[in-house]
């Protein structure tokens, strides 16, 4: 900037110096007499004050410059040495001046309070291991949730059946769009402890925005008739995705737009892919995998700038569903055509995969006091229970099951196990008629359809097969008792364990 302000500094002098100089040379032209008269001195002010003009202006324009370059220079130092880059909007030059190409950031236009803050833009990676180069990236945006949380259940089913090759082309961000630490450390903390694996791996990332990222809510304008609570939710919403589709624009080919409360279809990870491989050659502009508002849009990862742009440039005025058909309408319908052509055009940028691969689950909205009973009808029906072989075994449980789902049939591989409420000391004991040589374990609780119906504060103990003998194995853990070894503990949901 030093250099910049030299240069200034010099385009002053040297206007002045041209000034005083034309000044001279017309007074040494004129008439010998040492006093020029009043018409002449007047056409000399005339002349200046126009000069005057044209080198404030000149100089205004040398400031904005400038003041632009600067801009651009800081944002793009951020951007480029920050381990978590920073998420400014595709870059474009609007012309050239001096030799000279000025960068205009678009996302400061349309959210001017963003330059206040150097790191505005810059998001928090609370969990991650920078991954890269996937073929699907979802995107799961999570906020603090006054009675209901879903986020756990979501991530159990996007995680369930996946094979070891899934696991490694493809990429969750949970986007905990709050600037609250305490929440995020603690939800951090619990997916952590839930699925440590899949966040070692960099399978799972949690992402947060910087504390200035969001604007000033209380001076929305209402619209459409909305409250101005709803005005501000659903703006907020707009920001969040727009800031999670700039993070994940680089880190693999698809992107897919999720929410924080709902169900997959078992096969959904090889369903899009395969489906998108498929229409590669064709020009969509997304893949709807659900028909539920924005839940399970699949957009190419090369078009997220342009679309978040859009989001950025109106986010404040409409609902993030008409804003995504805004997009098709003004990429695809002649005005001077009618509606139905608008539609015929817009159903090719737009593909339908049915049937549904996720289904809303969620009662209770995010938007305090809203219920949220929407179903997605072409969903079908989940699959509840998958077969499976275990080892033979004698089974003792002290919960009642409901109707026909009782621990047998479930260890039997005939049907899940569905008891009434467990409350503490309740217990399932499988006993193996001679010791066993056990690798692993996996055990999962809840149900899709009923997602509050799983066990919690939970823990896998195992018998050594030598204790019955009088020998006991010695163990650190002070919570083994008559010769029972913790070998895990589970706070919900899931559980996946290898032991030898």
């Amino acid at each position: 900037m030093r250099f910049h302000t030299v240069k200034l500094r010099l385009v002053v002098a040297l206007v002045c110096f041209l000034s005083l100089t034309w000044i001279t040379f017309i007074s040494s032209d004129g008439d010998s007499e040492d006093v020029p008269d009043v018409q002449t001195l007047y056409k000399r002010l005339k002349v200046m004050e126009k000069l005057g003009g044209q080198v404030h202006k000149d100089l205004k324009s040398i400031r904005e410059r400038l003041n632009n370059a600067s801009i651009a220079s800081n944002q793009s130092q951020s951007f480029n040495t920050s381990s978590t880059r920073s998420l400014l909007a595709d870059k474009w030059s609007p012309g050239k001046s001096g030799g000279q190409t000025f960068i205009l950031p678009n996302i400061y236009i349309y959210m001017p309070h963003l330059t206040q803050h150097q790191d505005s833009l810059v998001p928090n990676v609370v969990l991650g291991r920078g991954r890269r180069g996937v073929s699907l990236v979802l995107g799961v945006p999570t906020v603090k949730r006054n009675k209901q949380n879903y986020l756990l259940s979501t991530l159990g089913s996007l995680l369930y059946g996946l094979t070891a090759s899934q696991q490694q082309d493809l990429l969750i961000i949970v986007f905990m769009a709050e600037t609250d630490w305490d929440f995020v450390n603690s939800t951090a903390e619990t997916i952590s402890r839930n699925f440590p694996a899949e966040v070692r791996s960099g399978l799972l990332e949690v992402v947060t925005p910087s504390q200035y990222y969001y604007p000033d809510f209380s001076k929305l304008r209402k619209t459409f008739g909305d409250s101005k609570e709803r005005v501000k939710w659903r703006t907020k919403q707009n920001l969040d995705f727009s800031f999670l589709m700039l993070y994940a624009r680089d880190k693999g080919t698809y992107y897919v737009q999720l929410e924080d409360d709902l169900v997959a279809k078992a096969d959904y990870y090889e369903s899009m892919k395969n489906y998108a491989n498929q229409q590669a050659s064709k020009q969509w502009l997304f893949v709807e995998f659900s028909q539920l508002g924005f839940i399970g849009k699949m957009f190419r990862s090369r078009d997220l700038p342009m679309i978040a742009e859009f989001f950025f440039m109106f986010h404040a005025d409409k609902p993030i569903d008409w804003l995504l058909d805004h997009i098709l309408w003004v990429k695809v319908c002649n005005p001077e055509k009618d509606k139905k052509d608008c539609e015929q055009q817009k159903s090719a940028l737009k593909q339908v995969f049915k049937p549904s691969l996720f289904q809303h689950v969620g009662l209770h909205s995010s938007l305090s006091g809203k219920l949220q009973k929407l179903k997605d009808k072409d969903f079908g029906k989940q699959t509840l229970h998958r077969p499976h072989s275990n080892p033979q075994a004698e089974l003792n449980t002290s919960m009642k099951h409901y109707q026909q789902h009782s621990l047998q049939r479930l260890y039997d591989g005939l049907d899940f196990f569905w008891a009434l409420t467990p409350v503490c000391g309740d217990y399932i004991v499988i006993s193996f008629p001679k010791p066993m040589h056990l690798k692993g374990y996996l055990f999962r609780s809840g149900n899709i359809e009923t997602v509050s119906d799983k066990f919690s504060n939970t823990t896998v103990e195992v018998l050594p097969g030598n204790a019955t003998t009088g020998q006991h194995l010695p163990s650190d853990n002070s919570d083994s008792v008559g010769g029972f070894i913790t070998i895990g503990t589970h706070q919900s949901l899931r559980m996946k364990s290898s032991k030898d």
